[in-house]
């Protein structure tokens, strides 16, 4: 039945759906890509799934999509459990790595046509799909065809057909990885403030650290099918819940140490430990670049410690400089572009003294 009624606008969304994933198991040949996943996204969030290949952060979402039927569990939206639940039934919208545009039809018709496909009348799609095109900044290349334009703007028309049937969920599957660093920071910004405003509830799937926790209100880390830890960025960052996530988001100097009653001793110094159940003994401290400051040689306190400069980078608001310890330890420190250093340069290290994570040393 074609509609007839005024087209609405797209404005918010209200506060989003809340979805549930439930003990999600998928097996592939008895191998279990996600195994027993539970996760709670609660309804406007914006969560990142982060990972390295291999974890299972693409089988969620495809699950949670209805293109992978889950092996046992359950998954929920705003409450109803639409594990057997077709695609086209689900009321989400989708961003996949691959803009995935139809040649043959321009701007205009590529986000008009998930709207055909739901009979609604060609002058409600037309307005609706201008009001999606003006969301992303496109609107006045509604008549190009996808040869036409660049990856970024390609990418802008796949998230504007993805919103323009205002589904209750959008799920986007590494949307950005296609393209260089410059668009990627802009389209990332672009998608994070139409989520902002239309209120809908989005799950980003990402190997890039710094993609996540530059748009997420929360990141999931996954690993080996399950969540390793959930958390705001901040959290993630400051106290990670174990070594895995310590050392796969930011980049952080294993140093070794030793640990007694909760405190973590590097080189002299004491440091908090972030895991207070983690036994006494050799540790490996996960220390970050920021967290070691270069000392004068005038200025030398107890727990100091001198290396050599191995290589500095210029990275533009800040500098990054390895040093190689007495024990041919290899540690990176993050500092201002006012501190600058030459390979071969005898240099004196202090650690911070802020909390670390840490794993035991087996043997």
């Amino acid at each position: 039945m074609t509609s007839t009624s005024p087209a609405p606008t797209l404005e918010r969304l209200g506060e989003g759906a809340t979805v549930e994933l439930l003990g999600v198991v998928k097996e592939y040949s008895g191998v279990r890509a996600l195994d027993e996943l539970s996760l709670t996204i609660r309804p406007g969030e914006f969560v990142a799934l982060l990972g390295p290949s291999g974890c299972g952060k693409t089988t969620a979402l495809r699950a949670l999509a209805g293109l992978e039927q889950i092996t046992a569990g359950a998954i929920r939206i705003d409450g109803v459990d639409v594990a057997g639940v077709p695609v086209n039934r689900r009321d989400i919208g989708m961003v996949f790595q691959q803009y995935s545009l139809f040649p043959h039809l321009t701007v205009q018709q590529n986000v008009e046509f998930g709207l055909q496909m739901r009979r609604v009348s060609a002058s409600d799609r037309a307005t609706r799909a201008r009001e999606a095109l003006e969301m992303v900044s496109l609107d006045h290349l509604s008549e190009r065809y996808a040869h036409q334009m660049s990856g970024g703007q390609q990418q802008r028309v796949a998230l504007a057909r993805a919103l323009v049937t205002r589904p209750r969920v959008l799920l986007l599957d590494e949307p950005l990885s296609a393209l260089d660093a410059k668009v990627r920071v802009s389209l990332r910004e672009e998608i994070r403030r139409i989520q902002t405003e239309l209120g809908i509830t989005t799950v980003f799937v990402t190997h890039d650290q710094e993609e996540a926790l530059a748009v997420a209100d929360r990141v999931a880390v996954m690993r080996s099918g399950g969540i390793e830890q959930i958390g705001t960025p901040e959290e993630l960052y400051l106290t990670p819940a174990t070594p895995f996530v310590a050392d796969f988001v930011g980049v952080s100097n294993r140093m070794r140490g030793s640990l007694v009653s909760g405190v973590v001793t590097v080189r002299g110094s004491r440091l908090p430990s972030i895991d207070p159940a983690l036994p006494n003994g050799e540790v490996l401290a996960f220390v970050r670049p920021e967290d070691i400051v270069f000392v004068p040689a005038s200025s030398t306190a107890p727990g100091d410690f001198s290396g050599t400069v191995a290589s500095t980078s210029f990275l533009g608001s800040l500098r990054r400089t390895t040093v190689r310890l007495d024990d041919d330890t290899i540690v990176s420190v993050q500092h201002s572009v006012e501190e600058r250093f030459e390979f071969g340069d005898a240099v004196t290290l202090r650690l911070t003294g802020r909390p670390v994570a840490s794993s035991p040393v087996e043997g």
